[in-house]
């Protein structure tokens, strides 16, 4: 076949494909909400993906992430849906099979999402049916390469190829305004007002900030909060009709509704949050004023058993991780989270209900959309994370980061400044070493509390030259930064941050 002919049965096949996938995104508007083909084809792979794959994506793209991810499968459906057109000339059984198996592929990705029914894989099994009969008939209106009197000219095969692809575009439309319980969720957050809190959060202190440009802020603002998480798409979660479960190693079940949890004596607090997936130096880390109600508590009207450990938490989407009991039964502010800087939680970081645990990283304490706490053991269950590798409890690691300055300076006093952290424990000091020379104090900002990060700021009288900064911190305990240069399988990144500075 030239290359002037492969053209239009590589055109066909994506064609073809996207008419497929719009017919699916509407019986998935119609019948599974939750089914979207090209979704559920995505968080499968991100629940296949190796740690080191996702370690990669998030180092490359950070909360991109999932961004990139759809995009890839985009591309990845283009090559195949071309290379589907071509081989269909020579080879059409084996075209079909292509087809085919990306159906299959996306409907064992729809059954095996978390609670996944008969009706989450129809919309996969349309695109099938859909793309194999339109890749037939596009073909068919194939102009040949020796037209005969009769046979279909080229404009004709282009205006039907133009209109199987409208159509998927046409049924992609209305299959997303179909899958309206994002808006009916959204609606209800937006007339939701917080409780007023039985116990407020002290005020933030004047000395916290220290007002320096190009400093991380004390308070990280809802927008920019880091969010990393399994869920390709938001989950639909109307308060309404959410309930936690406690369950497991405890003397008395029980399930808490969303009133429930309202009429509770809310308590409010700042905490620093942070994944396990953040470098040396990254920015995978914030801090926020929430409102929710104590763990501890819920645990304690349950009252685990003997010999319980661990808590399983489970969100709606399928999220699974483990808690240390300790964790969420001693006097940290273990919460379950309805606010976040003094409105509701946004949709992505977990509305109507998620977890907030200081000191832990979030693989085993931040789950989101969460509806059920099943109190067991460590030896007797595992969580997403861990299975794929990570460690069971992972505590947070004391850490340090330089914000200030970056690239080129002037010759004289600069100021260096950034933050640093040991959530549930706290910082003491924090110091700075210039081009690996004697390690000097830097000034501490007024810290929040021990659940928190703080400010630091260092004034250095720069020289003009190449230099490299280093920092590290020092914990209410005693503690010292390790220098040790760790990446952040399977239990958090360790090692100095360091940055390069040009003096002139």
């Amino acid at each position: 076949m030239s290359a002037r002919a492969r053209w239009m049965p590589a055109l066909a096949g994506i064609a073809a494909v996207a008419f497929g996938l719009g017919l699916a995104e509407l019986a998935a508007g119609l019948l599974a909400p939750r089914a979207s083909p090209v979704l559920v084809v995505g968080s499968l792979l991100i629940d296949l993906a190796p740690p080191w794959a996702k370690d990669a994506a998030i180092a490359l793209f950070g909360t991109g992430d999932k961004v990139a991810l759809l995009v890839g499968v985009g591309i990845v459906l283009l090559v195949l849906a071309a290379l589907a057109g071509i081989l269909h000339v020579r080879r059409p059984l084996l075209a079909r099979l292509l087809v085919i198996a990306g159906g299959v592929f996306g409907m064992i990705a729809a059954a095996t999402r978390e609670g996944a029914g008969v009706a989450d894989i129809l919309p996969a099994a349309a695109a099938t049916v859909a793309a194999v009969l339109a890749l037939g008939a596009l073909l068919s209106r194939r102009p040949t390469e020796e037209p005969r009197a009769g046979d279909p000219d080229r404009r004709s095969f282009l205006v039907w190829a133009g209109g199987a692809g409208a159509i998927g575009l046409l049924g992609a439309v209305g299959g997303f305004a179909l899958q309206s319980g994002a808006r009916t969720v959204t609606a209800v957050r937006e007339t939701f007002r917080l409780p007023t809190p039985a116990t407020t959060a002290p005020p933030v202190p004047a000395g916290a900030e220290l007002a320096i440009d190009g400093l991380t802020p004390v308070i990280t603002p809802n927008a920019d909060f880091y969010r990393i998480d399994t869920a390709l798409q938001v989950p639909n979660l109307d308060p309404r009709s959410w309930a936690l479960r406690i369950r497991g190693m405890v003397e008395q079940e029980f399930e808490l509704t969303w009133d429930e949890l309202l009429a509770l004596p809310l308590a409010e607090s700042h905490t620093t949050l942070m994944c396990v997936s953040n470098p040396v130096g990254g920015n995978l880390i914030g801090t926020a004023r929430w409102v929710g109600y104590p763990i501890r508590e819920l645990l304690a009207r349950a009252r685990p058993t003997a010999g319980a450990d661990m808590v399983l938490s489970r969100s709606v989407d399928g999220f699974t991780a483990s808690t240390p009991l300790e964790a969420l039964t001693d006097e940290r502010n273990a919460i379950l989270a309805i606010g976040m800087n003094g409105e509701p939680l946004p949709l992505e970081h977990g509305f109507p209900v998620r977890m907030v645990v200081p000191g832990l990283y979030g693989y085993v304490s931040a789950t989101k959309w969460v509806t059920e706490l099943e109190v067991t053991r460590f030896d007797a269950a595992t969580a997403y994370w861990t299975d794929r590798g990570w460690s069971e409890r992972g505590p947070i690691k004391i850490s340090s980061r330089i914000d200030v300055p970056r690239g080129s300076v002037a010759a004289g006093s600069t100021v260096v400044a950034g933050v640093a952290w040991h959530q549930h424990t706290g910082i003491a000091g924090v110091e700075v070493s210039v081009d690996e020379g004697p390690w000097r104090e830097a000034e501490l900002a007024t810290a929040i509390s021990e659940d928190t990060w703080v400010q630091w700021r260092y004034v250095w009288d720069a020289a003009p030259g190449e230099h490299e900064l280093r920092v590290r911190a020092t914990s209410v305990d005693g503690e010292v930064q390790t220098g040790d240069v760790q990446g952040v399988v399977p239990d958090g990144a360790t090692g100095y941050d360091a940055v390069r500075v040009t003096v002139a």
